[in-house]
């Protein structure tokens, strides 16, 4: 097989070099965006992470593809319907960091319940004063998980350990793992009314895009915190620009951005051209983050060297799988 794989560190090359013997490997140390299409235009296989964009005519400039295997779980990042047209199959990571995303929703939230973050700043100016920094316990606040799956139980179990009260919201309840878990099914307004920490455990689709909002935003209760470890495009940003500006919320902790593939890119934007939308959500992005009160990191809750071997490891038996045709892990896509 003619497989091209993009954007890997030096290990994780040797993880795939050692698996795929026999098999014609073609590595780019870019993501598939920033490679010529002629460099990989052979490919029968494709894997990438997140920030490579597969759309329409990358799938139909690659006559020979059979196979995209994403690096990761969600694939929102690839033109399905095109795939499917073409009959190429996508294979993509269900499982490999439950415990880590939830982990480091934690770490967010701890920066900001405590005021890490905003110490952190102001010892960096040599101000070692503490007025404004008294932080909270979060032993006997209230969590509200939006989304109980694989990542929003290991939240709920953390939460447990922290003596916090767990109220979640999911559109497919499971009132054995609420009992089990000791938590309670609520709606996503009432959620939203009564938690001291909303945290986001839900993936990306059409149906779930904005699921924060200017309408529900305003339900918040006052001074609470806001994670979002998920997707970017589950929020809206004028939305979340509003509840920090009218102290709606105290503070945000976000792994992800709307558009932040193009924050990722703005070394690139000589390369290519911008529409005016876009532009004006990456401004909207950046001033978000230079909010005092809202902890950033770059889209690395999934990040963990352990994390990082299983969806390695996946990927590569996803690969292997396919290969020997009996393919696992496949994404079904609906059809016409």
């Amino acid at each position: 097989m003619n497989i091209a794989i993009f954007d890997l560190k030096p290990w994780e090359k040797k993880m795939f070099s050692s698996a795929l013997k026999g098999h014609k490997v073609t590595y780019f140390k870019s993501d598939l965006d920033n490679t010529k299409l002629s460099e990989f235009k052979s490919a029968e296989i494709i894997s990438c992470f997140i920030t490579s964009q597969i759309n329409q005519k990358t799938i139909k400039a690659l006559p020979k593809l059979k196979l995209i295997a994403t690096r990761s779980t969600g694939y929102d990042h690839i033109d399905a319907k095109a795939s499917q047209k073409k009959k190429v199959a996508i294979a993509n990571v269900p499982s490999y960091g439950e415990n880590t995303v939830a982990e480091h929703a934690f770490a967010l939230i701890l920066s900001l319940s405590r005021n890490i973050h905003k110490s952190y700043l102001r010892t960096i100016r040599e101000d070692y004063s503490i007025e404004g920094l008294q932080g909270f316990d979060l032993a006997d606040k209230t969590i509200g998980v939006v989304g109980a799956g694989r990542i929003g139980r290991h939240t709920i179990r953390i939460a447990n350990g922290f003596g916090m009260k767990v109220i979640a919201y999911d559109p497919h309840p499971d009132h054995n793992l609420a009992e089990t878990l000791d938590f309670k099914y609520v709606t996503l307004n009432r959620l939203l009314k009564e938690s001291d920490i909303v945290t986001l455990h839900v993936p990306y689709c059409p149906e779930t895009h904005h699921l924060i909002n200017k309408k529900n935003i305003k339900l918040i209760k006052k001074g609470s915190l806001f994670i979002n470890t998920a997707r970017g495009g589950l929020v809206d940003t004028n939305a979340l620009i509003w509840a920090l500006d009218k102290k709606v919320l105290a503070g945000a902790g976000l792994d992800v951005l709307e558009e932040e593939e193009l924050i990722l890119e703005e070394r690139h934007l000589v390369n290519r051209r911008i529409t005016s939308p876009e532009m004006m959500s990456m401004v909207k992005n950046h001033i978000l983050l230079s909010y005092e009160n809202v902890v950033f990191t770059p889209h690395i809750a999934f990040y963990s060297i352990e994390a990082v071997q299983r969806i390695t490891k996946t990927t590569i038996d996803n690969i292997l799988a396919f290969i020997n045709n009996k393919p696992q892990n496949l994404i079904a896509t609906k059809k016409k």
